[in-house]
């Protein structure tokens, strides 16, 4: 009787190959979410751009760009999902720490001392534009915390808002590895945070007294009108502004101003100046932090905007 091999595995089945992104295509993907998000690509994000929406081609199972192209144009839900792919969402806790320290050494007295004379009341309104995860809120949700605490009348609200559902989504959980809060001073570790045991070892949670302060939700800064109602005392807008060309960041820090409180602040990321542009803003003399880890350099100074009384008149 002849042997018969009995098979356990089945073949494995070739990846498909990437199809090509040939040159117009790449300019039509270039237009279109410039015109959706503002984010410039260049010649040198093809491959960027190929790597992403490659994702989006096997998870939907199509054969081509052009054919995704047509998907996404004809359904609002795939566009969102692409600008999910194509967003850059680096970010950590108390990034840029001279722009927290800027506001414990010269913004939060001046707030207290306005309190204390009555020339303001006790709620503050933040707004983390470009919130990614929700690192740069719940930073500054804690921050708020510290130095205005319920317990002497304050009211925070902290407003964390980004393009992408995904990481809007993560931001919401207000969960965390627990490599992730390295940057977190200790003190603040203790007070407003929360390890996790058990099937959550590893994790952090943000205690019930930080997560109620801070909501989140989707907007895009390059399209009116912003979902938001009110002013706000303190606005960042950190580290995106780059990925826009020079009229769309000019718009955009224009239409932020809007939302600020007379004397109201915006902080820039330290690489975003936009002196001698931003007509209805006034520029704020910053200091020049030296860098923790290394005492005699010197850090890019702080870009910080105010709108004043006498600097806006619509």
């Amino acid at each position: 009787m002849a042997s018969r091999e009995i098979t356990t595995h089945s073949a494995l089945a070739s990846p498909k190959p990437i199809p090509d992104l040939a040159a117009e295509e790449f300019h039509l993907f270039q237009a279109l979410i410039l015109r959706e998000s503002g984010i410039h690509l260049g010649a040198k994000n093809r491959a960027m751009l190929i790597s992403r929406l490659w994702k989006r081609l096997r998870a939907l199972e199509l054969n081509s760009f052009s054919s995704y192209y047509r998907r996404v144009k004809a359904d609002p839900l795939e566009m969102v999902r692409m600008l999910d792919c194509i967003c850059t969402n680096e970010t950590h806790f108390f990034r840029e720490p001279a722009a927290f320290e800027c506001l414990r050494t010269r913004v939060f007295p001046e707030w207290a001392a306005e309190a204390d004379a009555g020339k303001r009341g006790r709620t503050l309104r933040v707004w983390s534009a470009a919130c990614s995860t929700g690192e740069e809120s719940y930073s500054l949700a804690m921050t708020l915390l510290a130095h205005f605490p319920p317990s002497a009348g304050w009211n925070i609200e902290v407003l964390g808002t980004d393009l992408s559902t995904k990481v809007l989504g993560h931001a919401s959980t207000g969960t965390w590895h627990a490599e992730r809060i390295s940057g977190v001073p200790v003190d603040y570790q203790r007070k407003f945070l929360l390890k996790g045991f058990g099937p959550e070892k590893g994790k952090i949670k943000a205690r019930e007294e930080l997560s109620r302060i801070v909501r989140f939700q989707r907007l895009n800064l390059t399209q009116e009108p912003y979902a938001v109602t009110g002013s706000f005392d303190l606005i960042f807008c950190r580290n995106v502004l780059i990925y826009f060309q020079w009229e769309m960041k000019i718009k955009v820090v224009d239409r932020l101003g809007k939302f600020l409180t007379p004397n109201g602040y915006l902080f820039l990321g330290h690489a975003e100046s936009l002196h001698g542009v931003a007509d209805k803003l006034q520029f704020v003399t910053p200091k020049v932090f030296p860098s923790p880890k290394a005492p005699n350099a010197r850090t890019g100074a702080l870009c910080i905007l105010q709108r004043r009384d006498n600097a806006i008149r619509d």
